[in-house]
């Protein structure tokens, strides 16, 4: 009798533990890749953001344009790194993406990794897939973003080229933004037709006249 309790308190328990959800198992293990970061010159490079977004389970652009905001300066992806404008200490981007963690990943209620983020009209809400609970994501520095918004695609601007970047691409700034122009030299006014805006970054062609 005793021996045959025992046998179920066993089966109980291994049965128990299967039900545990796998959220759990992956919560413990939930680490945030270091970024490697190297100085390349005037740029600073993450060799393994795609790493970093993966861990994160987000966007890759989302992460970037986030990123940008709070470094303030341009960057673009090239395959599974990043390149920013400047030198960028790893401290900086570590302590960013440790804000980004604690607003776009981490539940507020449980403290777990496992959310997703769901558009409702235009707030961002944070939904926890293991409690349950949602909040909404604080998008800070939005307002400085949309008074910043001086350059719109399709519209022409005259602009002083004033560096050139590593593909040799002319960089004239507009108020907070970096505009990269193909075909123009460091020091020449040119006027530019604006093809795209991502974030702070935005891609012209040169107008000939």
């Amino acid at each position: 009798m005793v021996a045959e309790e025992a046998f179920d308190y066993e089966a109980l328990l291994d049965r128990a533990k299967k039900k545990l959800p796998a959220t759990l198992e992956s919560h413990d293990r939930f680490q945030v890749p270091e970024p490697d970061v190297m100085i390349e010159g005037k740029t600073t490079v993450i060799r393994n953001f795609g790493d970093i977004a993966d861990a994160l389970r987000r966007d890759a652009d989302h992460l970037l344009g986030y990123l940008l905001r709070e470094l303030g300066t341009a960057g673009t992806m090239e395959g599974r790194r990043v390149v920013f404008k400047g030198k960028v200490s790893a401290s900086q981007i570590s302590e960013r993406i440790k804000s980004y963690v604690d607003e776009y990943v981490l539940c507020s209620e449980c403290n777990r990794p496992d959310t997703k983020i769901v558009k409702d009209g235009r707030v961002l809400i944070l939904v926890c897939e293991t409690c349950g609970a949602h909040r909404p994501v604080h998008v800070r520095k939005q307002v400085k973003m949309a008074e910043a918004k001086e350059i719109e695609a399709g519209q022409t601007y005259d602009l002083m080229i004033e560096d050139v970047g590593k593909k040799g691409d002319g960089i004239a700034r507009k108020g907070n933004f970096i505009i990269y122009v193909p075909g123009t030299a460091k020091g020449s006014q040119v006027k530019v037709k604006i093809e795209k805006v991502s974030g702070t970054v935005a891609f012209g062609t040169l107008v000939r006249t």
